[in-house]
């Protein structure tokens, strides 16, 4: 079995002024960019009084040698969502938007031995180990603070086009 290691875990939490469509295709094509294997693996909908509460997950993966894999699970929760119009002071312009209180929680995992090689029987378990902790330790590290970054790099980005493209 692949072994699983969480290196990164944060969350973005905010009440403001977005444009829905438009920010789930930017997180969406900002994984594409970087060649991750996108999946939404859960949508949920649910329609309130005057508002509705919207939940996505999504499973995104990609291969970066034979031995490792990243995976990052993007869980978007938006809560009050409504639809607004906001106009433009320089333009004048009406658009509609939407408001409610956006959150996504990202969690980026290193998985180690993805295709099973070294599973077979105890001693190749046992052989996986000693390469892990004496031949590759500092390629270990190094990939996990690759994938780290990535993660931080990537809700960075989410929270500048939230921050550009909405209102508080």
């Amino acid at each position: 079995m692949a072994e699983k290691d969480v290196v990164f875990e944060s969350k973005l939490k905010s009440s403001l002024i977005f444009d829905f469509r438009n920010t789930y295709q930017f997180a969406y094509e900002w994984l594409q960019n970087e060649q991750y294997d996108t999946q939404e693996e859960e949508y949920s909908e649910k329609v309130g009084a005057g508002s509705k509460e919207v939940e996505f997950k999504w499973k995104s993966t990609r291969k970066v040698s034979d031995y490792f894999k990243f995976e990052i699970v993007s869980k978007f929760r938006i809560l009050r969502l409504t639809e607004v119009e906001v106009k433009d002071e320089a333009t004048g312009k009406v658009s509609k938007m939407n408001k409610g209180d956006f959150e996504v929680k990202v969690t980026g995992t290193l998985i180690k031995d993805y295709d099973n090689k070294w599973i077979r029987d105890s001693y190749m378990k046992f052989f996986r180990a000693v390469y892990e902790k004496y031949v590759i330790p500092s390629r270990v590290k190094f990939y996990e603070n690759k994938l780290w970054g990535e993660c931080d790099e990537y809700l960075a980005q989410v929270k500048s086009y939230l921050s550009l493209s909405g209102k508080k």
